[in-house]
C-alpha cells in the first residue's frame, strides 16, 4: 500500500535564478525583509520547497502579508516587492487591468 508521501524537491531556482535549497533561505530570526529574502521565500512556496503554513510558523509572517508579496512578484517580479515601490506597481497594475 502506498501512503501519501511527503515528496519536496531538494531544490528550487531562486529569484535571480540560482538553486535555492533550505539552507539557503533566510534565517527563522529575520526581522528586516529586503526585496531578495522576500523574494527567495516566495520562490521556495512556489517551487513546493516550502508550504504556506511552514512559512508563516518558520518566519512569523500573517497570511495576507504573505499573499502581498506572492502578488507583488506575479504583477511586478522582484521589483514589486520594494516597498517604496508599492503604489507605483499597483497603479500600473490596474491600468493594465483596464486595457
Amino acid at each position: 500500500m502506498i501512503e501519501n508521501q511527503d515528496i519536496r524537491p531538494a531544490q528550487v531556482i531562486g529569484p535571480l535564478g540560482e538553486p535555492l535549497t533550505l539552507d539557503d533561505l533566510p534565517s527563522p530570526e529575520t526581522k528586516r525583509w529586503v526585496v531578495r529574502r522576500k523574494a527567495e521565500v516566495v520562490a521556495a512556496v512556489n517551487g513546493g520547497l516550502l508550504t504556506i503554513d511552514e512559512v508563516l510558523e518558520r518566519y512569523g509572517l500573517t497570511l495576507e502579508e504573505f499573499a502581498s508579496w506572492q502578488r507583488a512578484v506575479d504583477r511586478s517580479g522582484m521589483q514589486g516587492l520594494r516597498v517604496t515601490r508599492i503604489q507605483h506597481y499597483r497603479d500600473l497594475y490596474e491600468r493594465q487591468l483596464k486595457y
